[in-house]
């Protein structure tokens, strides 16, 4: 793996954040008066941009979208936040790239004010560079927005950047960048999900992804 710049998604890619953004979800829909009891069926909500998903998922209009996306927030920054975990062997991954010389970056679709937050308290935000994020009023939450405006204010060039991810907004973002794209398996992404948007690598668990950098 020759890329010097790797850019990481954050939730399902390097964090478990199951717990807290389904319970969020379950909360602003009980806030809007929709029972939710089942936490799984809300897993879809783990990746994509939260505004769109409420409207495709409930047919929401855009106000009554972020009046729960609104409500969400009002639960994950006090609660959410912290409901989730770093996945085993991560920090290993990234102690190695780092003693390889690599320049590591976080471009997630959720508020950066968020992700740099996750990323202090469960100590891993050391590793990065520069933690890019979207910004509250929505901007960004594209990640074909939020890849482009990483490598134009970093100065990346494509060819020498690896975007890693687990669901196919990652891997659309990085094809459109024109960016190589590593798909991931251990996250929330189905295997058909994944290879319908043909990533350059995929690598089903976290372990086949640590060997590629050493191999």
């Amino acid at each position: 793996m020759h890329y010097q710049h790797i850019l990481f998604d954050l939730d399902g890619t390097l964090t478990d954040p199951r717990e807290g953004i389904t319970r969020s979800v379950q909360h602003a829909l009980a806030q809007l008066g929709i029972v939710e009891p089942d936490l799984q069926a809300l897993e879809h909500f783990i990746g994509p941009p939260l505004l769109q998903c409420f409207m495709q998922t409930y047919g929401f209009d855009e106000a009554t979208a972020w009046r729960a996306v609104g409500h969400y927030r009002e639960r994950f920054r006090e609660v959410g936040l912290y409901e989730n975990r770093l996945f085993d062997g991560v920090g290993e991954l990234l102690e190695l790239l780092l003693t390889q010389q690599r320049t590591l970056y976080i471009a997630t679709s959720k508020p950066a004010v968020f992700a740099v937050e996750i990323a202090r308290h469960f100590d891993f935000a050391r590793h990065f560079k520069v933690i890019y994020g979207s910004e509250l009023d929505g901007t960004r939450t594209d990640k074909v927005e939020l890849i482009g405006h990483l490598l134009e204010r970093e100065g990346l060039s494509a060819n020498s950047t690896l975007m890693i991810g687990d669901r196919k907004h990652d891997l659309i973002g990085a094809r459109r960048n024109g960016l190589d794209a590593a798909a991931v398996g251990y996250g929330f992404g189905s295997h058909e999900e994944l290879q319908a948007e043909a990533p350059t690598y995929h690598f089903a668990s976290l372990a086949e992804l640590h060997r590629a950098f050493i191999d």
